[in-house]
């Protein structure tokens, strides 16, 4: 969401950060809603103040014992003219607020430009991949072959993009989530919360998933809908708040499942746990004052970065262009780690700042100690890691020619002291 006083001034700055979108001139439109909200406010103000003035003028007759009825009558009148002037105000504001909430944020300055994922800007590497003198396997095969990786069972409970681990890749997943927050909680500061997984519209408007992004998610028969990142209760923690400037950033982290419909995602990642329907992830949420939020960015981004250095998991960060950033972002890193079965880097985390677009959704607002006045909070989220994505790198980074795979050393004391995954 925007603040529409900013864009009447700013209509040309406006058109041209959604240009960089993809979008055409939006500034006309919307000012032309918003004046015909803010006509209709005036006209029911001055509707109340004629009201006002004849409901004096009543008091003035009756007090002189005349007849005051014909006044009672006009009164009557504007009544009705002022309802329907709210009204009208009310439609346009529904209106104008459907606009504003199906637009994407507003880049930064520094933000390449771009139409999707070849446009983006790698800013750092680190790791080299290893080096195999065989054949590096795909995760599936590599889990598959252990008898830890069960797809066609988990079609036949659920459908396809489902997965069933088993033994030591179930462990694995399990202790890989643990690993993640004690690193988020211990050492980088973020409180644990254990959300809900289901979350009511509010909620998802307040983080932009609605309403143009609900054929990407699943929503129960009673209007729940299944959270697609645990970003969005985390994040709305402080809706509707007024947050002291002096406990900001408030930093949270949650282990969920998230789900999605991949409605978009048709023909990609058909095998294996790329891509799932539900699948493991461990979150950051960030809420701080504009000040705050870009330096935040960097510490979330290194935060993500420190667990796939822990376990010696070969990454690269890039700089996400306009066209493949996501709706809600102002600036958007992605850190892409390497998988050797696929001979490409694929996604692991994705660490956004959001400035004030979620927060005057949410309407979450900060104080300054001492003042009256309050502003939006600026928000940010990220991955910390996708879990299961984490344990489909450990499995193909670590792979060895029988079909075993070792156990990261940072992870061995999350899995009793277990150093290789074999088959039996």
């Amino acid at each position: 969401m925007f603040d529409i006083k900013w864009i009447r001034d700013n209509p040309s700055d406006f058109d041209a950060a959604m240009a960089r979108r993809g979008l055409e001139p939006q500034s006309a439109v919307l000012i032309e809603l918003d004046g015909k909200r803010r006509e209709a406010q005036t006209k029911a103000q001055e509707i109340q103040a004629e009201r006002n003035r004849l409901s004096k003028e009543i008091g003035a007759a009756k007090a002189k014992g005349e007849d005051a009825e014909a006044i009672i009558a006009e009164v009557s009148k504007t009544k009705q003219a002022e309802a329907e002037s709210e009204a009208a105000a009310q439609a346009a504001g529904d209106d104008l607020d459907d606009v504003l909430a199906g637009l994407p944020n507003m880049p930064l300055d520094d933000i390449p430009d771009g139409d999707g994922e070849d446009d983006n800007v790698e800013v750092r590497k680190w790791g080299e991949p290893p080096t195999f003198d065989f054949e590096p396997k795909q995760h599936f095969d590599l889990g598959e072959a252990l008898g830890l990786m069960d797809f066609e069972t988990a079609t036949k409970l659920a459908g396809a993009r489902f997965v069933l681990l088993i033994g030591a890749l179930a462990h694995m997943e399990r202790a890989l989530a643990n690993l993640m927050l004690d690193h988020n909680t211990l050492e980088f500061g973020y409180t644990e919360v254990n959300p809900p997984a289901l979350v009511n519209d509010a909620t998802m408007f307040g983080t932009g998933q609605l309403p143009k992004f609900g054929d990407d998610l699943f929503k129960t028969e009673d209007g729940y809908w299944l959270i697609p990142t645990s970003e969005v209760p985390l994040t709305n923690i402080v809706a509707g708040h007024i947050v002291e400037e002096e406990y900001l950033p408030r930093r949270y982290t949650a282990k969920t499942w998230c789900f999605r419909s991949e409605a978009g995602a048709a023909g990609k990642d058909t095998r294996g746990m790329i891509r799932q329907h539900q699948f493991t992830k461990v979150e950051m949420v960030s809420v701080t004052t504009p000040e705050q939020s870009a330096d935040e960015l960097e510490r979330m981004t290194s935060s993500a970065e420190d667990i796939l250095q822990r376990l010696e998991l070969p990454f690269r960060t890039v700089v996400l262009c306009t066209g493949d950033m996501g709706a809600g972002a102002r600036k958007t890193y992605d850190i892409e780690v390497w998988l050797p079965g696929q001979d490409c880097y694929r996604e692991i985390s994705s660490c956004s700042n959001c400035g004030d677009y979620q927060a005057r959704r949410m309407k979450a607002r900060c104080r300054a100690k001492g003042e009256k006045e309050t502003r939006f909070v600026h928000t940010l989220n990220g991955s910390g890691l996708a879990v299961g994505r984490t344990l489909i790198a450990i499995l193909e980074n670590y792979q060895q020619a029988d079909g075993s795979v070792v156990i990261p050393e940072a992870l061995r004391p999350y899995m009793g002291g277990l150093e290789v995954i074999a088959a039996p």
